[in-house]
């Protein structure tokens, strides 16, 4: 056997090895949650000996579960969008202008990645009840969109600049104005970006749960993260349900990775060959 083939191997071996320990736990999640909470503490690595669907019934019995995930469906998919509206506009403007305040601009924008914004609860807090959005999922929406405009402008800006601007020109001659060309010429060739500013600020809207835990305060209105917490009591927890729960979580962000992981790869890869 050759050594290159040897090395490829070995290198295989340990992306499978890899892959194994990374989907273990989540393999373990959904199985659990087909095991009582008995059989999860007495055999709690082993498959379930009987598939059971309580737990799932008692989540969507006993909690309102389908408000929560409408919630977080809804938080994460309005983030989302706004934050690829908003950096779309901004970093087109940013790489295809020629103006001195240009870089200060930029600046500006990636300061908001710099500063933890935890560090301003309270004014947020104070700000959100002054403008009336206290308790409502718009404050949630607005400050995830806060939060993923200077990161989707550093991506979206950086990709803008590897686009050919002869692409451009010949949008112009053929009549067409700065929307049209940005809409039908360059969002099409931005899907790599596209889809990487989706998926991380698709994650980080959903899986948090520091901001829905300060802003909202009606169960009706909570997301999964802080509804969840109802499952954990003051002195057990009902670990089946918990695991069901977090299996019906986990299913949006799959498919989400899913659909756009191409586009994902091929943004954080972009720029790496020439």
């Amino acid at each position: 056997m050759r050594p290159s083939m040897t090395y490829r191997t070995i290198q295989h071996l340990i992306g499978y090895a890899f892959a194994v320990l990374s989907l273990y736990p989540v393999f373990l999640m959904i199985a659990s949650s087909f095991k009582t909470t008995i059989a999860i503490f007495t055999h709690p690595l082993a498959l379930p000996e009987k598939i059971s669907f309580v737990a799932y019934d008692k989540l969507l019995d006993q909690m309102p579960f389908g408000h929560y995930l409408w919630n977080s469906v809804l938080v994460s998919g309005a983030s989302v969008a706004l934050i690829l509206i908003s950096s779309a506009f901004a970093a087109y403007y940013i790489s295809r202008t020629h103006y001195k305040w240009n870089s200060a601009l930029l600046f500006i924008f990636l300061l908001g990645m710099m500063i933890p914004i935890k560090l301003g609860i309270v004014p947020l807090f104070l700000l959100m009840k002054n403008l009336g959005l206290s308790n409502t999922l718009w404050s949630l929406i607005l400050i995830y969109t806060a939060i993923g405009i200077p990161l989707g402008i550093m991506i979206m800006a950086g990709f803008f600049k590897t686009l050919p601007k002869e692409l451009e020109e010949a949008g112009r001659i053929d009549g067409c104005n700065d929307m049209q060309i940005l809409s039908r010429i360059v969002i099409p060739l931005m899907r790599p970006a596209i889809g990487t500013v989706m998926i991380i600020n698709f994650v980080t809207a959903w899986n948090d749960f520091f901001f829905p835990l300060i802003f909202i305060q009606d169960e009706v209105m909570k997301t999964i993260q802080v509804g969840m917490m109802s499952l954990f009591g003051e002195y057990e927890s009902d670990w089946s349900t918990l695991f069901a729960g977090l299996t019906l979580a986990s299913l949006p962000m799959v498919l989400m990775f899913v659909f756009a992981s191409r586009q994902f790869m091929d943004g954080m890869t972009a720029g790496a060959v020439k």
